[in-house]
């Protein structure tokens, strides 16, 4: 459902049971990452919900309000159910007992059984430390004993089922690969969403690591690369910490 607000308390009050949480440090991350996987989550009838840490206010085109923004453009093309940002502080968020609550009040309100994560280490320092306060929180959720409200009503404890990590800037070899090749068009659509951010030939702000149209090539070979892993042309790769288990062996075929 559209929200015409970005008032993270209303937002988590109006929240259902969901399939899947994608949670990332800034607006862009989930994109960038994991939303050819989302897009076919919910063509398969998946109720998925995205959650942003920050505004990513302290990026160096555009602004957090125009981030906000953007964030929603791509949540409609993704189709997701909905978008929260928490607002915590883009480049000094810590992993602390506030900011953690503040995550643990969103999986309690939508009840995810999975919960997709930043990259457990990457080349911005907010992705490993945004990982380690995800994943965290996932845990301490299951906690009774942690206290926490959502439109004056307690909370009762929910922790996923699972927890995995999606790969950002620096490659790591996934442990799953989803064959995202009939999204790929629309899962760029919901990237270029953050025009502030991407390459724009008309744009005069500065320059950055992402804005080139050499970066969007690299999110195509990446796609490429992770695909290639199970013969198929595009694909995302996510990380586990665990051992994940099946019924049947033939389930891999």
């Amino acid at each position: 459902m559209p929200f015409e607000s970005h008032d993270e308390k209303m937002i988590m009050d109006l929240m259902n049971k969901i399939d899947v949480l994608a949670i990332g440090a800034h607006p862009d991350d989930i994109e960038l990452g994991i939303s050819g996987t989302i897009l076919k989550l919910i063509d398969g009838g998946k109720k998925v919900g995205l959650c942003d840490l920050t505004m990513g206010e302290l990026g160096t085109r555009g602004s957090g309000e125009l981030r906000l923004k953007e964030a929603e453009m791509a949540r409609m093309v993704l189709g997701a159910d909905f978008r929260v940002n928490l607002k915590m502080a883009d480049g000094f968020f810590e992993v602390s007992k506030n900011n953690q609550i503040k995550i643990i009040e969103v999986i309690r309100a939508c009840k995810p059984d999975i919960v997709l994560c930043n990259a457990l280490s990457d080349r911005h320092p907010d992705h490993g430390r945004g990982a380690e306060l995800q994943k965290t929180a996932c845990f301490l959720s299951g906690l009774r004993r942690i206290e926490t409200h959502s439109n004056g009503l307690r909370q009762s404890e929910w922790r996923p089922r699972m927890v995995l990590h999606y790969i950002q800037d620096h490659f790591m070899k996934p442990d799953i690969v989803v064959d995202v090749t009939p999204y790929w068009e629309r899962r760029m659509e919901s990237v270029m969403a953050y025009s502030s951010q991407f390459y724009d030939p008309k744009s005069n702000e500065p320059q950055t690591a992402i804005s080139s149209q050499e970066f969007l090539k690299n999110q195509e070979g990446r796609g490429l690369q992770i695909g290639r892993y199970i013969g198929a042309k595009y694909g995302e790769g996510l990380i586990s910490e665990r051992p994940l288990g099946i019924h049947q062996i033939t389930d891999l075929i």
